[in-house]
Formats: structure tokens, sequence, C-alpha cells
């Protein structure tokens, strides 16, 4: 390092620079260090913010490990013991769609315009390969590594997570799906397939594109096969104003008008003032207090 030698009148200046500056630097770092205390203070002093709870579940159905997200809504006299409906969602991680249906469920449950439910979130792990079903269609297949486990995630709901469930909470026998998108074919591929594992199944802007349109095809045979499981049951359809899939929502809508079995309430609901990527919440309020709404007092 070169090294330049101060001379005595320079040695001098930089005595007087420091002696006039460092006073009022005094008060600089005294708030910076106050500042810190404080904030040091202010964190400890915090406590997490929870909502709900979490759990995690090994899968044999899927050979994988997966987590679920529970929120309870109860209104202001409901009894702490008291069982609930159980509403699960596809799509139900924290950072997924979680927040926001916990959200809609307290709001709606605490002004009266649906009834006390539990929901059971299901985080994603490969979100494609378990809501799909099965296609031959090769432009499906490239969006994602793998689709069409939709049966093993049945498998996995079925089997495994709805006893965990029961096992760990008090729920009546009443059961729900929502989703929405890919979280939307699930539920109809569910609701045409095995219409018993849930009481009621609402969808928003499903993704019935997948396999070229397959399973709207299927669905009147569908309906016929299953005419009495389905007494009793719900449907519920919302779509936005993506063409491609309001297009297929018309055509099941036609579908359920022409062959749906007594018993059955089945509801389509287009909201062309909503895209496909705005549609969620607010059909789902619609849906809740339509589905869920509570029971009319005995005059």
């Amino acid at each position: 390092m070169l090294r330049l030698p101060l001379s005595a009148r320079a040695f001098g200046a930089v005595l007087f620079c420091l002696s006039s500056t460092l006073p009022a630097m005094l008060p600089l770092a005294q708030a910076a260090t106050t500042a810190t205390a404080t904030a040091a203070a202010s964190a400890a002093s915090t406590t997490p913010l929870v909502i709900g709870e979490s759990f995690t579940l090994a899968s044999q159905a899927l050979g994988e490990t997966r987590r679920l997200n529970v929120y309870v809504a109860r209104a202001w006299d409901t009894p702490p013991d008291a069982p609930l409906p159980v509403l699960y969602m596809p799509d139900g991680g924290v950072q997924e769609d979680f927040l926001h249906v916990a959200g809609l469920l307290q709001v709606s449950v605490a002004n009266g315009t649906m009834r006390p439910f539990m929901l059971v979130g299901i985080e994603n792990t490969q979100r494609r390969r378990d809501l799909t079903g099965p296609t031959d269609n090769p432009e499906d297949r490239k969006i994602a590594p793998v689709v069409g486990g939709s049966q093993a995630y049945r498998n996995f709901i079925r089997d495994e997570l709805m006893p965990e469930v029961q096992r760990r909470y008090r729920t009546t026998g009443e059961t729900a799906i929502v989703g929405e998108s890919l979280a939307g074919l699930f539920v109809v591929e569910t609701f045409l397939q095995e219409p018993t594992l849930f009481n009621h199944y609402l969808a928003f802007d499903p993704s019935l594109w997948w396999n070229r349109s397959a399973l709207g095809g299927k669905a009147g045979a569908a309906l016929a096969t299953h005419k009495a499981e389905l007494a009793q049951r719900s449907l519920y359809l919302a779509s936005s104003s993506e063409k491609g899939i309001a297009v297929e929502v018309q055509r099941l809508q036609q579908v359920l008008a022409d062959a749906a079995p007594p018993g059955l309430a089945w509801s389509v609901n287009p909201m062309p003032e909503e895209t496909h990527g705005t549609i969620y919440h607010p059909a789902a309020l619609k849906a809740f207090r339509s589905v869920f709404k509570p029971a009319q007092p005995a005059n």
C-alpha cells in the first residue's frame, strides 16, 4: 500500500474536521441505536396470527405426504363442540385459495347468509397431475410432466383424508367440495363418476375442455347411470367470460336440463362480467349463499 505523509497543516485540518463533525454525528448514532432497540423490542412482543390448524397426512394412494389446512367458521351461538359439515377444497394451500375462501366462510357465517361450516384445504404438490383425468390429447399432456391422476387423488380423499378429518374433528355426515379451473374439472368429474362421495358440488369455470371435452360428452350417460345416487345431491356451476370454458358449461347445462334426475338440485350461473382470473371469489360468495343458506325458522 502506498502511504502519503501528512504535513503538519494537513494533520491539523483533519483534527479540526473531526472535532467539528463528531458532536453532530453523536445524536444520529444515538437515534439509530434507539431505533434498533425499539424494533427488537417490538419483534419480541409480537405473536403469530393464527386463524386455523394445519396437519400432514402420509398418503399411500398418492405415495407422498400431504398438508391439510383447516378453518372452522362458527356463528356466535354455535356451541364450540357442535359437529359441523365439511367443505373440502383442492388448491387449499395458504399461498393458493385457502385464505380468501376461509374469509368468505367467516364473513358469511357471521352475517347469517350461510350455515356454520368447516373448511379443509388440500395443499397442492403436483396440481395438474392430481386434478386431471386421463387424456388422449397430446396437447393436454404438454401442461405438466404427469397428468391424469384424478382417480388416485379421489382415492386419497375418500379413503385417507375423510376418515382422518372425522377422527380429528366433530363432523356431521354432510360434505361438499369446491374448486375452480382444473379443480372445477375435478369437481365435475367426481360428480359424474362418484356422486355419493359428496353431498354438494361447486365448480367455477371448470376446465371442461380437457381431453377434447370428453367429460361433458359423457354427462348424459353418467346422469342416467347414477340416477338414484344423485337424489338429494346438489351441483352449482358458474362460468366467466372465458369463451372456451363458457361454451362447455352451457353444453353441460343443456344436458342437465334434458336429463337431470328427480331430486338433483342444480344451478348454472353465467358471470360474463368476470374473467377466469377473477371468478373464484364472487362465484363462491354466491354459491355459499345459495347452497349453504341457513334453514328458515318455522312460522
